[in-house]
């Protein structure tokens, strides 16, 4: 639709690898082993905050504000549209004139993120839970869509037509 699309996943994982003071922090939290041979190691990083609930907020302190002071710099240059699966819990909300929660049932997202990354359904349940931390979404969301396997995008074309 002609929109610029920041993807908080992508940006944050390229600011993890290209950031100097992101690096340094990351490494003063969890060790040098997090960068193993000058290489991120997602999985060892996710081991240690996955099963930790303060190292989890301790890492999301260090990217959220680098995330943060990304998407304010790209946004001075014209509108964005911002996905974040953290929008509300990061802060990221309020640098946004909407939001629009796309959900889907627990079950179907398990589904998916095993299919996608072929991992233990176990494992992704534990991260859905240490992610959305009692966060009440739909309640600050402007719109709510399902995405179940409907048409998700003809719902969202339609919410931005009229709303935007």
């Amino acid at each position: 639709m002609g929109f610029q699309l920041y993807d908080t996943d992508r940006e944050a994982k390229r600011l993890i690898l290209s950031d100097a003071s992101v690096r340094q922090a990351i490494i003063a939290l969890l060790g040098s082993e997090a960068y193993a041979d000058g290489v991120y190691q997602t999985a060892y990083v996710a081991s240690r905050v996955f099963a930790d609930a303060a190292l989890l907020q301790a890492l999301n302190a260090i990217v959220h504000p680098a995330v943060i002071r990304d998407i304010q710099l790209r946004t001075q240059q014209g509108d964005w549209v911002i996905e974040s699966a953290l929008l509300f819990s990061s802060g990221i909300a309020e640098l946004c004139d909407k939001t629009i929660l796309v959900t889907a049932p627990e079950e179907v997202r398990i589904q998916r993120v095993v299919q996608r990354d072929k991992t233990d359904a176990e494992q992704v349940r534990t991260r859905i839970h240490a992610q959305e931390a009692e966060q009440d979404w739909a309640a600050q969301a402007d719109i709510i869509v399902l995405n179940d396997g409907t048409s998700t995008q003809e719902q969202l074309c339609r919410y931005i037509v009229h709303n935007l």
